[in-house]
């Protein structure tokens, strides 16, 4: 189950970016559970990674060899996360970067390795090596819908995005994938994520970007609070389309930034449209709060109440429940007959209460469809957050308490 079509884009290939994908049979036989992403020599590579403390093998080993090396590869398995294995997973994910250096002929600093799927569980090493050969034959420009479906768990459809723009006669791409369909409150980014441009971009530069974009997209997308220990993002710049963007030009910056957003949080935007048991997407919106904080709290408030997330999933306008969010949301000095509440452009709460004008069928209404905008004015600054979640359904919790059978 999910919001909207499940039509991919055109996806782009990126000059200097290739993709493989191969079946180890991690969790089930004859699927295609390995993703080798291979790039070009000189490629600059910035990454975002989860922030919680139980952060699994993988996480740990690509934060240790970003900027060690020129890094050349990105092996993803799905199907076992090699979370919470303490240092025999930490041998487990180094044994598949050695097996990747040897077999492409690259130091084993210049491999990250990424995994996703049950924590606690030991790596099967054996399978992702015997898969590592198909996967490097397989290598292509143009894998990225393959790999997308490569990357996926829970998922229900892959997730992809793609943009291009010209600047002086040349075109500069960015594409990407991404997975996550639950565990998603991401603290830096999303369980899985790949964005890679043929534009060159010195890597300091490419790391405050992503990590700026990422906060924008990535980090304002919850399904159901839970923060993975495997979330990472990753940003590639291969340099193979000759456009140099580093932040001197700044039409060229702004034109960099403002595709890469679109992208990420397109990207984002399709984990929530996929969340587990989805029938709702939902855009919370904050605005006219004191400090980013304050929003944030209201918005993640509201997103997190599993009785606003039932009530969505009933297609019920309980607006009550949203009233009891903001108001215990811990905002001091909080004026209730200055903030208004909508459900899409029908206002249901004003001057400390029910709006005048609001009517159950006009609710009713909004709450019928899929796309649903839950809208609250604070009236005591001038800073608006968002933040994009789902409901709660019945599917949910017969998907995660199903998830290792």
């Amino acid at each position: 189950m999910a919001v909207g079509p499940a039509t991919l884009p055109p996806l782009h290939p990126v000059k200097g970016f290739r993709l493989g994908i191969a079946s180890a049979g991690i969790k089930k036989p004859g699927r295609r559970d390995i993703v080798l992403m291979e790039l070009a020599e000189g490629s600059s590579l910035a990454g975002v990674f989860t922030l919680n403390a139980f952060c699994a093998a993988p996480v740990r080993i690509c934060k240790q060899h970003l900027g060690q090396a020129g890094s050349r590869y990105m092996l993803i398995n799905t199907g076992n996360a090699n979370a919470g294995t303490g240092e025999q997973g930490m041998r487990d994910a180094m044994s598949c970067c050695e097996a990747v250096a040897g077999l492409c002929d690259v130091p084993v600093e210049a491999v990250l390795p990424f995994s996703t799927g049950v924590i606690g569980e030991p790596l099967p090493v054996a399978k992702i090596l015997s898969a590592l050969d198909a996967a490097k034959a397989d290598l292509s420009e143009n894998n990225w819908e393959q790999a997308a479906s490569g990357i996926m768990t829970t998922d229900t459809r892959p997730k992809a995005a793609s943009e291009q723009f010209e600047y002086k006669g040349k075109t500069v791409t960015l594409t990407g994938i991404s997975k996550g369909a639950g565990m998603i409150m991401p603290n830096m980014a999303t369980m899985l994520g790949y964005v890679a441009t043929d534009a060159e971009i010195p890597q300091p530069l490419l790391q405050q970007w992503l990590s700026s974009v990422a906060d924008r997209s990535f980090n304002r997308i919850t399904i159901d609070g839970d923060t993975s220990t495997n979330d990472s993002c990753m940003l590639a710049a291969t340099g193979a389309s000759g456009v140099l963007i580093d932040g001197s030009d700044y039409e060229l910056a702004s034109l960099f930034t403002e595709a890469l957003e679109r992208v990420m949080l397109s990207l984002s935007h399709a984990i929530v449209r996929d969340g587990e048991g989805a029938t709702k997407f939902v855009e919370v919106r904050v605005e006219s709060a004191g400090t980013s904080k304050e929003a944030l709290d209201v918005a993640y408030t509201i997103a997190h109440s599993p009785l606003v997330k039932t009530a969505l999933f009933a297609s019920d306008p309980n607006w009550g429940r949203i009233l009891a969010c903001v108001g215990r949301a811990g905002i001091d000095n909080l004026d209730l007959d200055a903030l208004q509440i909508y459900l899409n452009d029908v206002c249901i709460v004003e001057k400390g209460g029910r709006a005048a004008s609001y009517t159950e069928e006009a609710g009713q209404a909004v709450m019928n469809g899929e796309e649903i905008l839950i809208h609250v004015v604070l009236n005591r600054g001038q800073v608006t957050e968002r933040v994009w979640t789902t409901d709660l359904s019945h599917d949910y919790v017969s998907i995660n308490a199903d998830y290792r059978s």
